[in-house]
């Protein structure tokens, strides 16, 4: 019986996506300068006989049921006006444009059927299922829906399904794979991107914050770093609240790269919007430390592949994982510390006093962390050329 009814909705699914692009095309074809309308709405009629009796089984297809009539009624007055006297073609233009209409009316109650059932499936699958693949899939079909932009009917169903909220349970749930977990958290940053006056509020209430820092993966901190460049100073605000910033700081120490990178890219967003107590705290925590020795070990480590390309050797290919601007490069950490300085100098939240003294801070902890007269040479230059106070 299950298999029956999986094959019945899959059926039912093709046809509304077949007559959702119809009625998309109807809407983009001209057919009232055509001198043969039957040949673009043949597709329309075909699918229209195959749709009564699926249609007919489901109660909320009804209205759709009524429209794809409406719509064979318009069609059969259409093939009345072939004439090319006056009222013909007023008539023809009149209908053309109800014709037009009703399509819209199909395309929007497809969408919003196929809406419904997508957050249904969402809901019991993400509730229900043990399927690991499954929750994944129905994860990444709900983010590729969001993508779409946005929907005000999509908003209520996802609000009153309590989407959010499932989905900021299984961030939080440690016995969660991380595959689910990092699908989660895309799903998290492109609600954000689909309404962000309706869900960084969600955001900021809750723990989704806390979780993507202590998951911690590439794809959580990649994601924590969207959600700053979103949200930006309501969101620094609340990591420096609530104590966040040295647990970011200390993913530099990680050691895998990418979520290095993603680290960096955080902490250069709190640069720009944080307010002085935020900056106070990355410094306190051993940042520009860090950075110093973050770009003396990819310095060291691009001299020893020179060294070696020189020798004769093949020069090793790192290969970095993309941000979703696309690929980070071979390099994320050359002039870490003057990239950092900018941010600060750049930033909406600091009075230009602030920046000055900020700067000569940096100036002072790079001469100590520095191993070398040369290495404070080089940093200290890019520090001050890299920005103007």
């Amino acid at each position: 019986m299950d298999h029956t009814s999986n094959q019945d909705n899959q059926q039912l699914f093709s046809l509304l996506t077949s007559l959702q692009k119809a009625s998309k095309d109807l809407q983009k074809t001209p057919i009232f300068s055509t001198h043969e309308p039957q040949s673009t709405l043949e597709p329309f009629l075909h699918l229209e006989k195959d749709a009564n009796p699926i249609l007919s089984n489901d109660p909320h297809l009804s209205k759709l049921s009524q429209l794809l009539c409406n719509l064979k009624t318009l069609l059969e007055k259409l093939q009345k006006y072939q004439g090319y006297t006056l009222p013909s073609i007023l008539r023809r233009q009149i209908i053309n444009y109800k014709i037009y209409q009703v399509a819209y009316s199909i395309d929007t109650e497809i969408q919003a059927y196929l809406d419904r059932q997508s957050v249904q499936n969402l809901v019991e699958t993400l509730e229900g299922s043990d399927d690991e693949d499954e929750k994944v899939k129905v994860l990444a079909e709900f983010e590729k829906r969001l993508s779409q932009g946005f929907d005000s009917y999509f908003q209520d169903l996802i609000l009153k399904a309590k989407v959010f909220s499932i989905l900021e349970l299984l961030l939080c749930d440690s016995s969660c794979s991380i595959r689910i977990q990092d699908q989660v958290a895309l799903v998290i940053a492109s609600l954000i991107r689909f309404n962000k006056d309706v869900f960084v509020g969600l955001v900021l209430m809750g723990p989704t914050v806390r979780a993507l820092i202590s998951m911690p993966s590439c794809c959580s901190i990649r994601v924590l770093s969207l959600l700053i460049k979103f949200i930006r100073i309501p969101l620094v605000d609340e990591l420096e609240a609530h104590k966040e910033i040295p647990r970011i700081i200390s993913l530099l120490s990680s050691e895998n790269v990418s979520i290095q990178v993603g680290a960096l890219d955080c902490i250069l967003g709190i640069a720009y919007y944080g307010r002085r107590e935020a900056i106070e705290a990355m410094l306190e925590a051993g940042l520009v430390e860090k950075l110093v020795k973050l770009q003396r070990l990819e310095k060291q480590s691009n001299d020893d592949e020179n060294g070696t390309n020189n020798g004769g050797g093949s020069k090793s290919d790192p290969k970095m994982e993309c941000d979703e601007e696309g690929y980070v490069g071979n390099c994320p950490f050359e002039g870490c510390v003057a990239r950092f300085a900018v941010q600060l100098e750049a930033g909406e939240m600091l009075s230009k006093k602030e920046k000055i003294e900020f700067k000569l801070e940096i100036l002072r902890r790079v001469r100590e962390a520095s191993i070398s007269e040369a290495e404070t040479a080089t940093i200290v230059a890019e520090v001050l050329w890299g920005s103007s106070p």
